[in-house]
């Protein structure tokens, strides 16, 4: 195998690697987690490099993630065993006159998944395609009646997260935050309030939840869960 098919082969492995990385990104994502961190834990995951931060403990913080995550790390190495292996044994065994034909037949369906990935990274076309992945993930995660959260980082033992409110849970229906028991009695915090029109305030002790609210809150990540009714979802 000359240096010009090897380094063909290890441009193809490198494509391949990278639309395995953006789908597992997806999935990902399709369980709550922001893409920047979703995109660092994937590449973690698959190469098997074993990179600990604070972010993986967003990984362990839900059944789903650690599912999800095991799924990532089996797939990486039987990727990088199996795989990798194959490809290199199937190039050197063919003759140098069966590896063009070869090499086009298995480089251009992944060339157009590549070409699609990369048209996916305009802004215009990532906002069409990351609506449209919502809805998805909406119709197979939950319905759009039920409220939502999403983790954006952990301090501590608490989750800093944002709930979307479809609906008010009935417990806190025209009651003011101060009567609500969420600081005293669930540790919640609630820090900033993002209301239907986009304006947001502070809450204060008379803020009152109102649905299509997105209320940035400190606190156990699962009490939060709870109290609000939330499931996780797509970002």
């Amino acid at each position: 195998m000359n240096i010009y098919v090897a380094a063909s082969l290890f441009a193809l492995l490198i494509v391949l690697y990278w639309v395995i990385s953006e789908l597992f990104t997806i999935l990902f994502r399709f369980v709550g987690l922001p893409e920047e961190k979703a995109r660092f834990q994937v590449t973690s995951l698959l190469t098997g490099c074993g990179f600990t931060t604070r972010e993986s403990e967003m990984i362990l913080s839900t059944r789903q993630r650690r599912r999800l995550a095991r799924i990532t790390m089996l797939f990486g190495y039987v990727f990088n065993i199996s795989v990798v292996s194959a490809f290199i044994n199937v190039f050197v065994s063919l003759k140098l006159t069966q590896i063009g034909g070869y090499f086009a037949g298995v480089l251009i369906p992944l060339a157009g998944v590549a070409v699609v990935i990369i048209l996916f990274r305009i802004k215009s076309v990532r906002a069409f395609a990351d609506s449209m992945l919502e809805k998805l993930a909406g119709k197979i995660m939950h319905s759009d009646a039920v409220n939502t959260i999403m983790l954006i980082d952990h301090i501590g033992k608490g989750s800093i997260a944002q709930v979307s409110l479809k609906e008010v849970p009935e417990a806190y229906v025209d009651v003011p935050l101060s009567q609500t028991g969420l600081k005293e009695k669930e540790n919640v915090l609630v820090m900033l309030v993002e209301r239907k029109d986009l304006s947001i305030e502070a809450p204060t002790a008379h803020t009152v939840f109102n649905p299509g609210d997105k209320l940035t809150v400190f606190g156990d990540y699962k009490v939060v869960s709870q109290v609000f009714n939330a499931k996780e979802r797509f970002e």
